[in-house]
């Protein structure tokens, strides 16, 4: 059965230019991957090619700085870098999969030990998702759907989105006329999970973008296992189904309905579920009243996930959240997708973490501290001002929830110095892992924070925590 049998071409702007089921937003697609590189040999070809190319721009680096004072030796050093960061984006956005991930993650990183120019380079990979031809695709649909299956679909052969381990396809149900959002794995991505870490630690080392310690083993083995999460649709399926028996009594959220029928081990489909982008001028236009309930729900759902559900989902990717506008007064309702990323928390975690937080609400360094000690953050022999450092950092990151009255999300500037303060924190505490589970609850509050700025959010931000603790 050809391509042309089992599916029709149809404009994906059929639905009024409304786009669902997005992993990774809206953006024009200008070419395609013919292929991926699914096997051990080929992908680590690329990655030695990368590798070898850095070893000749640190050689060249080495011999260059003999003759040069210490300023300029800091210069070319950050020019190496640069140089060292464009060739590896570039090779990472081509491979997919868990290389093009973990290059994703490292940008938000970046910051703490990067020169800004090299962490665009990386930061250009959020977007950079080229999608994989139809042909392949199709090929991954009949190894994982019978023919029975796929006859009763017409599915969409261009994406509604691509990312780095898969990508969406809609489909229509021929049975009942019901658009679906068919989320299919790329070919091989799993299996190359651990070679792929392992070879780019290798790079990453060798080029001197990572600086050595614990603290980095840690956090590639939560990448580790958030990876496989990823790709594991079956578990994403059982979240996808906890989440939204969780939010179907609440009118503010809407998750998609899984089609257990038509889901597999690397096929994920649900209902199509239509929205505007965050950022979209449909949503920015939105009057300040409604913009606000948006940004509280948002809000609201990240503390019930954290200190209600114990389970958090952890990439607050635009992508992952449409708006579907209400009509003749109804409510506007955040359309949530990607579950492949929920991280469940232990009660060891959360009980100390919760203190933490009271800390921080009530202005306590010594709570602050307790908390920190016990999720093992802070150590009782650790110096006064590493605690003091600590203790400001916290504090910088609860400032909106101090004031009583609405704090102002869109005229704030506090990611860019929570982003100083932790580079500094960074620097002093370089040496010891963080608790493993701070690493990506950090990535998914500051996440909601962005989205709260760029709503232009103006609440009182403190009573919706305080429901909570």
């Amino acid at each position: 059965m050809g391509a042309s049998r089992m599916a029709t071409i149809m404009s994906p702007h059929s639905d009024s230019g409304s786009k669902g089921n997005s992993p990774k937003g809206d953006r024009p697609i200008d070419h395609r991957l013919k292929q991926i590189k699914s096997g051990a040999f080929s992908r680590g070809l690329a990655l030695a090619k990368v590798s070898l190319a850095a070893g000749a721009r640190a050689a060249s680096l080495a011999v260059g700085n003999l003759f040069v004072d210490e300023g300029e030796k800091t210069e070319r050093y950050k020019e190496m870098l640069i140089s060292q960061v464009g060739a590896l984006a570039q090779e990472l956005g081509q491979l997919k999969g868990s290389l093009m991930k973990v290059g994703q993650l490292l940008s938000m990183h970046g910051e703490h030990f990067l020169p800004p120019e090299a962490n665009v380079l990386l930061k250009a990979l959020q977007n950079q998702s080229p999608p994989l031809e139809w042909k392949e695709i199709e090929k991954a649909l009949r190894r994982q759907l019978t023919a029975e299956q796929l006859s009763s679909l017409v599915i969409e052969q261009e994406p509604i989105a691509s990312a780095s381990l898969g990508q969406v396809h809609r489909a229509l149900r021929k049975t009942d006329g019901r658009w679906l959002a068919m989320k299919i794995q790329y070919p091989g991505v799993d299996r190359a999970i651990e070679g792929d870490l392992k070879a780019l630690r290798s790079v990453l080392s060798f080029s001197k973008l990572i600086p050595k310690g614990p603290r980095y083993d840690e956090l590639f083995d939560e990448v580790r296992a958030m990876l496989h999460h990823e790709v594991d649709y079956e578990r994403e399926l059982q979240m996808t189904l906890e989440f939204r028996a969780r939010v179907v009594n609440d009118s503010r959220y809407l998750i998609p309905e899984v089609i257990t029928d038509l889901s597999t081990k690397r096929v994920l489909t649900t209902s199509f579920e239509s929205g505007s982008a965050v950022d979209s001028v449909e949503v920015l236009a939105l009057s300040q009243e409604r913009r606000n309930a948006i940004g509280v729900a948002a809000l609201d759902l990240y503390f019930k996930e954290l200190f209600e559900w114990g389970a958090v989902q952890t990439d607050p990717h635009f992508g992952n959240y449409r708006i579907r506008l209400g009509i003749n007064g109804e409510v506007d309702r955040l359309v949530l997708f990607d579950f492949g990323a929920v991280r469940k928390l232990p009660k060891s975690f959360l009980d100390p973490y919760l203190e933490m937080v009271r800390g921080c609400l009530n202005q306590s360094s010594e709570q602050i501290i307790q908390g920190a000690m016990g999720m093992g953050f802070i150590r009782p022999e650790d110096s006064r001002e590493l605690k003091e450092l600590f203790v400001d950092l916290c504090f910088l990151i609860s400032e909106p929830f101090y004031s009583e009255t609405a704090y102002n999300w869109g005229e704030s500037d506090l990611s860019k110095r929570v982003v100083r303060k932790a580079a500094e924190f960074a620097v002093a505490f370089r040496l010891r892992p963080p608790p493993r589970e701070i690493i990506f609850l950090d990535r998914k509050m500051g996440g909601i924070f962005v989205f709260l700025s760029v709503l232009k959010v103006q609440t009182q931000s403190r009573d919706v925590i305080q429901r909570y603790i």
